[in-house]
């Protein structure tokens, strides 16, 4: 039997009553992150121009804009709100899956709550957190052992036309057959590719948008009775063999289902970059916090990383210590470490035209060289060192395994609410304090909500 029979049976299956109470409460996490990012990257580049282009078309106002309140059609709401949330490289991720799940599962959720009418709180954590599961889960199976950088695909964006599909298929009553066929339309249309990185490039930030809107188009159309291939992940022809080579862990991908809840490793990023990146900021912001020195007094700077991290965020070596644009900064070691070294926490301020173009954060990371070091090889997120040598003559150096944010050292809901208001306080337009409280509590509290379309009331500018 096809995994995506496994997927949709559990799907039906789960139940909120079922949900471990860390599942919920990182799904609670998740959707105020989310609603903090898509504001914050609401004015962004790619996220304006897909938001004109869809209100320039018109159509059916099913569903809501965040931040800007315009009413769109499902999958247009759904592929604009994705490409805000994912446009700052904020959003949440699955480190050993490769992903951003709630980008994809979050706003299909939103989309078809709108659409439908009535979806309670309760309803839309359980249909979250059974996406982020199958999303993290696919992720998790492919390649095992192997680091995903090479093969050049994005995980978030291919494995994300099926996982929404499945999302909206559920939300839609769809039975077993019906997500089956949801999943296999899906299938039909999953792309995604790294390239966008490599050149730093404005793509990068639509992809996650373009699997939710192909996503819940699949779910509409196996409901009206087309028919999507009932072998989309394990088939001959299916994902993993077409896609992937046939080098999965069946193990991996429906292992304990229902039981092993993957949802619960997705982590809250603490700064607003890759999160391959992260380590290393951590590791900078360690050196910078228990050692007295100004940026001036650096001589030298060693990076030091596995090979994933080496060739996705220290390759082009030139583009990573001199970004040609933001995109180049957000997937650079380079910059983060010269950003925390010289500057502090780095926030979003330090992802812009004006922060590329800094003489003291520029000055800073061109005393940087990075080192592949084979110990530090890995398949997710990879550890971290960074090595400082002051002219004083001082070496000083800090190794950071579990990253601010990771399982085992996870944000709170406190944590999340900070960050959702440097978020806020970052938008193109400000979002005013009472909806941003209002938003706060309500998240806090969303198994109780008896429809989710109360949370655009504070949602919007």
């Amino acid at each position: 039997m096809d995994a995506s029979y496994l997927f949709a049976k559990n799907f039906l299956d789960t139940k909120f009553e079922n949900l471990p109470e860390d599942v919920i409460a990182e799904t609670r996490n998740q959707v105020l992150d989310f609603i903090g990012v898509a504001l914050g990257g609401s004015d962004k580049s790619a996220a304006r121009e897909i938001r004109q282009l869809y209100n320039d078309w018109g159509g059916k106002p099913h569903a809501t804009v965040v931040g800007w309140g315009d009413k769109l059609p499902v999958a247009h709401a759904a592929q604009v709100n994705a490409t805000q949330g994912h446009s700052l490289d904020y959003d949440d991720v699955h480190e050993a899956a490769t992903m951003h799940p709630g980008v994809v599962t979050i706003t299909t959720a939103l989309a078809m709550a709108e659409y439908l009418g009535g979806l309670s709180g309760r309803d839309f954590i359980r249909a979250v957190a059974v996406g982020g599961d199958m999303i993290s889960r696919l992720g998790l199976a492919t390649r095992p052992g192997k680091s995903i950088h090479p093969f050049g695909w994005h995980f978030t964006t291919l494995n994300g036309f099926m996982v929404s599909a499945a999302v909206a298929a559920l939300l839609l009553g769809l039975d077993a057959d019906g997500i089956v066929s949801a999943i296999g339309i899906g299938y039909h249309q999953c792309s995604g590719n790294g390239q966008a990185v490599t050149d730093g490039v404005l793509t990068k930030r639509m992809g996650p948008g373009f699997a939710v809107c192909g996503g819940i188009k699949a779910a509409f159309l196996a409901k009206m009775g087309v028919t999507g291939a009932r072998g989309a992940i394990e088939g001959e022809k299916g994902f993993y063999r077409v896609y992937h080579d046939g080098d999965y862990s069946p193990e991996q991908l429906t292992g304990e289902l229902g039981e092993r809840w993957e949802s619960v490793n997705i982590s809250i990023k603490p700064y607003p970059s890759c999160r391959g990146t992260h380590p290393f900021i951590d590791a900078a912001g360690q050196i910078r916090r228990e050692n007295s020195f100004a940026p001036d007094d650096i001589a030298k700077i060693g990076i030091f990383c596995g090979k994933g991290t080496l060739g996705l965020l220290c390759e082009p070596f030139e583009a990573k210590v001199k970004p040609r644009n933001p995109v180049d900064a957000q997937f650079s070691v380079p910059w983060g470490v010269a950003v925390s070294l010289t500057r502090g926490r780095p926030g979003l301020g330090d992802y812009t035209e004006d922060a590329i173009a800094d003489a003291g954060i520029l000055k800073t990371a061109s005393k940087i060289t990075v080192t592949n070091d084979p110990a530090l090889d890995g398949t997710g997120l990879e550890p971290a060192v960074v090595e400082v040598a002051l002219r004083d003559g001082r070496k000083l150096s800090a190794r950071v395994e579990i990253a601010t944010g990771s399982p085992g050292n996870m944000l709170t809901y406190d944590d999340v609410t900070e960050k959702f208001r440097g978020c806020v306080a970052a938008a193109g337009r400000r979002l005013p304090d009472e909806r941003a409280d209002g938003l706060v509590r309500f998240v806090r509290s969303l198994e109780s909500a008896g429809d989710v379309r109360e949370l655009f009331k504070y949602a919007v500018f």
